[in-house]
């Protein structure tokens, strides 16, 4: 399987909030490592086409303009959109049927501000 992505790092101005939100979310392990200058927080990459890396160094700014990922929804996104604010993040835009009949998606601020989207075929 390709992807036109390889890897993606998700920016943190507090790497321990930012792990704990992401655990919650996506029910996941989160490894934490700490290296000269940077922290990291690697998603489970078993069985992954993409690996995922939250990060927090210097000239890692969250944000909510630019590029936005959209995490694998699993299933149905609702079950993953239902924990964002409960967690401390905040919706905006609720589950929405894709206009192509591809799907549905949702978009959430995270915890550090950064804005994600979700994906699921239900």
């Amino acid at each position: 399987m390709k992807s036109y992505i390889s890897i993606f790092e998700i920016p943190a101005t507090k790497i321990s909030r930012a792990i704990d939100f992401y655990q919650a979310i996506l029910d996941v392990k989160i490894e934490k490592i700490e290296m000269p200058g940077m922290q990291m927080g690697i998603l489970p990459y078993e069985d992954q086409v993409v690996t995922a890396v939250i990060t927090q160094a210097e000239g890692y700014n969250p944000s909510g303009d630019g590029v936005t990922i959209y995490l694998n929804g699993g299933d149905n996104l609702q079950v993953i959109l239902d924990k964002v604010e409960k967690n401390g993040g905040k919706t905006l835009i609720p589950k929405t049927p894709h206009a192509d009949d591809s799907g549905y998606f949702a978009i959430f601020f995270d915890t550090e501000g950064n804005r994600i989207g979700l994906h699921s075929m239900h």
